[in-house]
């Protein structure tokens, strides 16, 4: 395995991108350095990291270019340690269907969060709290595909798909107690509800997940820096 000054993570404790990588460098047992970034004040290390997105998280290891984007980085790390937690089906049409529904999350699901908070007026809310709760009945259908009656998304243990949906499971919690609505719910999305408590539980993630205070703190750390002009992205 990678010795830990050799392997570094620029982020910030309250990004799910940023989790989602320290997720599977944790599943896979490599040793690496976090570097909190401040979002608001962006080091130089980032911009010269990332000097095209300027945003984390970025994977940087000795004597090789750094690397952003965190489905990039995930797969990435898949192929470089294959043999240690494999995270994705072998079948390469198995993964290809994976890639999708990972892709649909990341496009179509958990950006409604940031569009809820964007949205200024009470009606439109209401509307895009709709939105959130039909998506999380789809995921449910999808859990339940994938998961064949065992625990995760992966079968018997943590798999590519609930890295991804995983790491928004403490903005999901926190989004439900600010807006007082249910997004994994025990009628509607019972194996969701569960699927969630196993992975808060779980040895490889349960200390990633940020806190409600850390959220909180970031969560207005954005809001105080927003524009008139704009929504500024909340991850």
């Amino acid at each position: 395995m990678e010795e830990s000054n050799q392997i570094m993570l620029l982020g910030t404790a309250a990004s799910p991108y940023v989790n989602r990588v320290q997720f599977v460098l944790n599943l896979k047992s490599i040793k690496y350095e976090f570097i909190e970034e401040n979002l608001a004040c962006k080091s130089d290390l980032l911009l010269a990291s990332n000097p095209v997105l300027k945003k984390v998280p970025v994977l940087l290891q000795a004597n090789k270019p750094p690397l952003c984007e965190s489905l990039i980085i995930i797969d990435y790390l898949e192929e470089i340690y294959p043999n240690v937690h494999k995270l994705l089906p072998a079948d390469p049409l198995d993964r290809a269907i994976v890639r999708f529904w990972a892709n649909y999350m990341d496009n179509e699901v958990l950006p409604l969060y940031e569009k809820l908070r964007c949205t200024p007026d009470k009606e439109g809310k209401e509307v895009v709290i709709k939105q959130i709760i039909e998506e999380s009945c789809l995921i449910e259908k999808t859990h339940i595909k994938f998961s064949n009656g065992k625990s995760y998304f992966g079968g018997e243990d943590v798999g590519y798909l609930d890295v991804v949906l995983g790491s928004f499971i403490g903005w999901t919690r926190f989004v439900e107690n600010h807006y007082t609505f249910k997004i994994f719910d025990g009628i509607r999305t019972p194996n969701l509800v569960e699927w969630a408590e196993r992975m808060t539980s779980h040895e490889d993630i349960k200390d990633v997940i940020p806190s409600e205070e850390t959220l909180m703190n970031f969560y207005m750390m954005i809001q105080e820096t927003q524009t008139t002009k704009s929504c500024l992205k909340l991850y």
